[in-house]
């Protein structure tokens, strides 16, 4: 299984299954960082001893996300949205962050209903962007 993260206190979440398939999208808002990490180990548990955990960002949560990974023997590969973002969209769809993520929410929209799932009724762009996380990972970085 691979659980592709796009790091923040409103969290995107997207677990692929050992095929690359598509299991589901989703973000949360845990309100505050502290809530966030007391909820990682479970959502890590479907990863655990063979998952691999996909981060994109930094800073405490990423610590946070990485040694609650460790500890269920989980490997963790973590990258920054550039790493991505350049091979999936044109450099006009990522002058601001803003239009990046805009194309996000677009394009994870029309991967997820070529996946064959049902989309999200209302797709954030913290989800689209964990889902083209792990789509990249999938297609790009493991290839």
């Amino acid at each position: 299984m691979v659980l592709a993260v796009d790091l923040g206190v409103k969290t995107g979440l997207a677990l692929f299954s050992k095929n690359g398939q598509l299991c589901w999208v989703r973000s949360g808002n845990f309100g505050s960082a502290a809530r966030l990490k007391k909820a990682i180990p479970a959502i890590l548990a479907p990863l655990a001893n063979d998952g691999i955990l996909v981060l994109e960002g930094g800073g405490d949560l990423k610590n946070s996300w990485s040694n609650a990974a460790k500890l269920q023997r989980i490997t963790v590969v973590a990258l920054q949205a550039s790493d991505w973002r350049n091979d999936l969209f044109y450099s006009r769809d990522q002058r601001t962050g803003k239009q990046a993520k805009i194309h996000a929410l677009k394009m994870a929209h029309n991967l997820i209903r070529e996946s064959g799932i049902a989309a999200p009724k209302s797709l954030t762009d913290d989800a689209a962007e964990a889902f083209l996380i792990g789509y990249w990972f999938l297609n790009y970085y493991l290839v």
